[in-house]
């Protein structure tokens, strides 16, 4: 009898144990979730686009259009704008994370500083909208004309140029270097636009992040590599690689048909990974795990732990799916996106702003 009471007092005592440890766990989950949520609002809680910068390449758009008149019977914040008779306040609830696609098939090799970070293939910004439990994604074509910062092959850095967007991950060291000054150049061109995070992902993970879900079926856009146009393909393995990074460079506006490609991916690849976490919850732990090696990002452990309980919520279709408005030209050797800026405009009010009513 003694030998059984013994054993029941040490079962107790580990059920007691496993009960605090479940305790603390909760706890320590839940401090992150309110430490990650605290970390991504107050990076930017004070800071708005300065929309004021598109006067004069707006069609419309006149220095009046920020006057800080009365707004509708609301009174006029900061940062308001009036366009076509309508008056817009910037959500800063809204949380934008930044996307590269780095053309670089190894893992991530921080580099010496200078020209040879490598170039950002896909561009993409994540808007996650906690008003209405929406989430968008904007694709920015890499050959759009924009301001850069070049530095020379040491690192120092040189003047601010228009060039393409591409090469401003080039000019660091394809780690945070690259990634941040990346991020820049996309919140200028975005009207110095706040961007939460940034996630930059060397392609050569593709055929290992899409085969976690089981392949990607899609119906070719175009012939590319072994594809027809209008065949319905399951990508398996390095047939996502190609599918979403070759081209023919030799073709005109061969970037920008590749950027419909990356889109139509990313809306089918979002669908099989919700088929795919409903038989195995640990999907993003594994694909987490998985791109590590080929991943550069200032996303935080903390920040994580509360997007990964927020993310579930919100809904993403194909209409929120976007991409900027502009022209293909020949710019000599490499062709040159330029940006529609008044499409632009009109974007960024439907995305990230809210009309003041009342």
């Amino acid at each position: 009898m003694r030998i059984r009471s013994n054993v029941y007092r040490i079962l107790i005592r580990l059920f007691i144990v496993v009960i605090v440890l479940i305790g603390l766990g909760a706890l320590l989950f839940t401090g992150l979730q309110i430490s990650g949520r605290n970390r991504l609002y107050n990076a930017y809680k004070d800071r708005t686009p300065d929309l004021s910068q598109a006067v004069g390449a707006v069609e419309g758009l006149t220095p009046d259009d920020y006057a800080g008149e009365e707004a509708s019977g609301d009174s006029w914040q900061e940062g308001d704008v009036r366009y076509q008779g309508s008056i817009y306040r910037y959500n800063k609830d809204i949380i934008t994370f930044l996307f590269l696609g780095i053309d670089d098939l190894g893992e991530v090799e921080v580099k010496e500083e200078g020209t040879e970070g490598g170039q950002s293939d896909a561009i993409f910004l994540l808007v996650l909208n906690p008003h209405t439990k929406e989430g968008s994604v904007i694709g920015i074509n890499r050959d759009t004309m924009t301001d850069i910062d070049v530095y020379s092959n040491v690192g120092g850095y040189l003047w601010t140029e228009k060039a393409q967007l591409t090469l401003q991950h080039a000019y660091g060291d394809g780690a945070q270097l690259s990634c941040e000054r990346s991020r820049d150049a996309v919140s200028r061109l975005f009207y110095d636009l706040p961007i939460h995070g940034y996630c930059a992902v060397n392609m050569g993970a593709i055929p290992l992040i899409n085969d976690a879900v089981g392949g990607v079926e899609v119906e070719a856009l175009e012939d590319v590599w072994e594809f027809r146009q209008g065949e319905t393909v399951l990508l398996k393995g390095d047939a996502a690689y190609h599918y979403l990074h070759d081209r023919d460079t030799g073709s005109f506006n061969s970037a920008g048909r590749r950027l419909d490609r990356q889109k139509q991916y990313l809306t089918a690849y979002a669908a099989a990974a919700a088929d795919a976490m409903k038989e195995d919850i640990s999907l993003p732990v594994k694909l987490y795990g998985t791109l590590s090696k080929y991943m550069v990002t200032d996303v935080t452990a903390d920040e994580v732990s509360y997007l990964a309980t927020r993310i579930p919520d919100y809904s993403f279709s194909p209409e929120r799916f976007y991409s900027l408005e502009g022209r293909t030209v020949e710019g000599g050797v490499l062709e040159q996106f330029f940006v529609d800026e008044t499409a632009l405009y009109e974007l960024i009010l439907k995305v990230f702003y809210e009309e003041v009513t009342g």
